[in-house]
């Protein structure tokens, strides 16, 4: 191992948390090797214990080490096996006071359950197998607000459980899956658990590039898997001409003339954007499917997938011999919140679009342009993705590394969850900023 008072460049907090992290990066410093003490590398280098203990403070808020007082510090182990593989730069707590790696609502936006929890009586349909999956005012209210008349929906437990469901019918180990770059990590581990080969295609302010796309169907692909809204990380939202446009280059192909398209409207009612859907033009080969987790509260675990019906039946009948069926209390609960929370979801839509303007108008501020994004998240580029959480970590600060996020490697980026900022815009922007030069 590589003496850790050689790689330190400069003897300030800042500087020997970089050269820690250098050496991690590096691994020259493994998972679970222990750093020196405070006092001892304090005495190698010349400073005070302090000037130590602030640079460990900061390695810990980057989640690169962990301190456990007395017992010394250590290199982050490995995360737990069963973690897919990029969850796990999101798996444990940080000490950062401000955490915005996350990707999650602001609790304060959420509406409460409590008056829905009041009003919910349920009888029969809770000591039933045999009734429909789906109770029948929350089936209809969903269809009545699908963005492209559908024949058929069901409920899941989430938009990832939905996505999951429908890949595990539809596609062959092998089978090439047409993907935006960047995108959501559980794609991609969702694409290397069924064996599948991913074609990234890169976006602009839009969505999907046209003529990327198009070279992507060259490869005769069997699902395209996209998000029309508030994309994670980026913030991009398709405009209707863009997904027409999409949608015809996908009919008129011939390498990709079965090829289904899985669309995840994850962000759902609180994207200002419009609702769009390449069902409008393609109804019998797109499986829509919305999440309620970002409006009305993960833990809900509810989402809904629409389709044509021969696609959405595959997925029931499936469905039926595992789970079975999504909480039927649940489901009302969700009934309840749709027909009562309106007002609530419109003031966190609003307030998510007032901390997306101001952040992309803080961080111009600082010389960084950034389009104005939609929904929760932020693609912020960086010089170097482990120095700019080192420096963010400095200012107490922690972000979502970029590479996770990408298929193939690509520029060094950040995502910062926008969304949970609701003070401090200004302080904020200008350590993004620091970070992202670093």
């Amino acid at each position: 191992m590589k003496s850790v008072a050689l790689a330190i460049e400069e003897p300030t907090p800042r500087g020997i948390a970089a050269g820690i992290a250098r050496l991690i990066t590096s691994g020259d410093l493994a998972p679970g090797d222990r750093l020196p003490t405070v006092r001892a590398l304090a005495a190698e280098l010349g400073v005070s214990p302090a000037t130590v203990s602030h640079a460990w403070q900061t390695l810990a808020g980057a989640g690169l080490i962990v301190s456990r007082g007395r017992s010394g510090s250590t290199v982050r182990s490995a995360p737990r096996e069963w973690l897919p593989l990029r969850y796990r730069d999101f798996e444990g707590g940080t000490d950062a006071p401000l955490d915005l790696s996350r990707g999650t609502p602001d609790p304060a936006l959420l509406p409460g359950l409590g008056d829905a929890l009041g009003r919910v009586r349920l009888g029969a349909e809770t000591a039933s197998y045999q009734l429909k999956p789906d109770i029948p005012e929350l089936h209809d209210l969903l269809r009545a607000t699908w963005p492209s008349p559908v024949e058929s929906i069901t409920v899941t437990n989430g938009a990832l459980d939905a996505i999951d469901r429908a890949l595990a019918t539809l596609v062959r180990y092998g089978d090439r899956v047409v993907v935006e770059s960047p995108t959501f990590p559980p794609f991609i581990d969702l694409l290397e658990q069924y064996g599948l080969e991913g074609v990234p295609v890169a976006m602009d302010d839009e969505g999907m590039h046209p003529e990327a796309f198009a070279a992507a169907l060259n490869s005769g692909p069997r699902i395209v898997l996209l998000q029309p809204r508030a994309h994670n990380p980026t913030g991009i939202s398709m405009s209707p001409a863009r997904a027409q446009h999409l949608a015809e280059l996908l009919r008129r192909s011939r390498t990709a003339d079965s090829a289904v398209v899985i669309e995840d409207d994850h962000s759902g009612a609180i994207s200002v954007s419009p609702d769009v859907s390449l069902a409008t033009w393609l109804p019998d080969r797109v499986l829509h499917v919305r999440s309620f987790s970002k409006t009305h509260g993960p833990d809900l675990r509810i989402g809904a997938l629409g389709g044509a019906r021969d696609l959405v039946d595959r997925v029931v009948a499936r469905r039926l011999l595992g789970p079975g069926w999504t909480s039927r209390m649940m489901q009302a609960i969700l009934f309840d919140l749709l027909s009562d929370a309106t007002e609530h979801v419109q003031a966190a839509r609003e307030a998510y679009a007032g901390r997306q303007s101001a952040f992309a108008r803080a961080m111009g501020e600082q010389g960084i342009p950034l389009r104005v994004g939609d929904g929760l998240n932020a693609w912020l580029p960086v010089g170097d993705e482990r120095a700019a959480m080192v420096s963010l970590a400095t200012a107490g600060i922690r972000v979502a590394r970029g590479a996770p996020f990408q298929l193939v490697p690509d520029r060094p980026h950040v995502r910062v969850t926008v969304g949970l900022i609701d003070a401090g815009m200004a302080e904020i922007a200008l350590a993004l900023a620091t970070a992202a030069r670093a």
